[in-house]
């Protein structure tokens, strides 16, 4: 992966038709839960690690499902920093609460997409092409 990529994991959690989201303190763009992996880290590590810090929910090893891998410009990077995002399906132990740099998070319909950065935009239409949001 060159300098110019972004590597990210993220969670895809739907409930009800609609999926979850973030919102960082001091930001305006919404993003699903997730983030850059430390030193070493496996996709997994990283996934249980970052929904313990931004949610304080406790991923159920069990139940990750690879969902897929999407990749756009980076939200608010220079023109040509690409964000990949790796995107996997997992149940949770725990009441979603933001912690650490999460100010909320809340649930989107499709009809948000737009409240969200260029790479969630991929995935809510992925998503609603395959029925899984509204």
């Amino acid at each position: 992966m060159n300098q110019d990529t972004i590597d990210k994991v993220s969670l895809i959690h739907i409930k009800e038709k609609k999926i979850l989201v973030t919102l960082s303190k001091g930001k305006d763009t919404w993003y699903q839960p997730g983030g850059k992996r430390e030193k070493d880290e496996t996709d997994i590590q990283t996934l249980i690690r970052e929904l313990k810090e931004e949610l304080s929910v406790v991923i159920i090893p069990s139940t990750i499902k690879f969902y897929g891998t999407f990749r756009a410009q980076a939200h608010g990077k220079p023109e040509g920093v690409i964000v990949q995002m790796k995107c996997y399906t997992a149940e949770f132990n725990g009441e979603p609460s933001p912690s650490q740099e999460i100010e909320r998070f809340d649930y989107f319909p499709y009809s948000r997409k737009m409240e969200t950065s260029a790479v969630d935009h991929l995935i809510f239409d992925d998503l609603k092409e395959k029925g899984l949001i509204e």
